[in-house]
């Protein structure tokens, strides 16, 4: 699954766009985080138990993302975005969304190939052209 923040990809047409998709989660911060978080705030630095409940709810919420782009039968989500928010001081949001899209490679000779694309142009799993759109 390609994933990306920009609206095309190099070398790749894009077949099909399948709609929004949208990967969410909201994360609980426990009570010795929440002190942590206290005490870090005031001697200043990185929070080591934010930081890392952060980095797992994007594993999460882009594992979601995929999945939802994957049930549509996209192959690529593009301008992908994440936000961030804060509820009530003790729960994080996190959301990932983008577009659920088929993009094909274009292959070698064709114009707007690359090398990328032409390589996977070449590859026998390569995707096709959608016959249903």
């Amino acid at each position: 699954m390609i994933v990306v923040t920009t609206d095309t990809v190099a070398g790749h047409r894009i077949d099909a766009v399948l709609g929004e998709v949208v990967g969410l989660t909201v994360r609980a911060r426990d009570w010795g985080s929440s002190m942590s978080i206290g005490f870090s705030a005031l001697g200043g630095g990185e929070v080591p138990g934010m930081t890392q409940l952060l980095f797992e709810s994007r594993q999460e919420v882009m594992r979601r993302l995929v999945a939802d782009a994957e049930q549509r039968g996209a192959n690529a989500v593009l301008a992908m975005r994440l936000e961030t928010t804060d509820i009530g001081g003790a729960w994080t949001q996190l959301t990932a969304y983008g577009t659920a899209a088929y993009l094909v490679p274009i292959p070698a000779g064709e114009p707007g190939a690359t090398g990328q694309s032409a390589y996977a142009a070449e590859q026998p799993d390569a995707p096709k052209p959608r016959g249903d759109v």
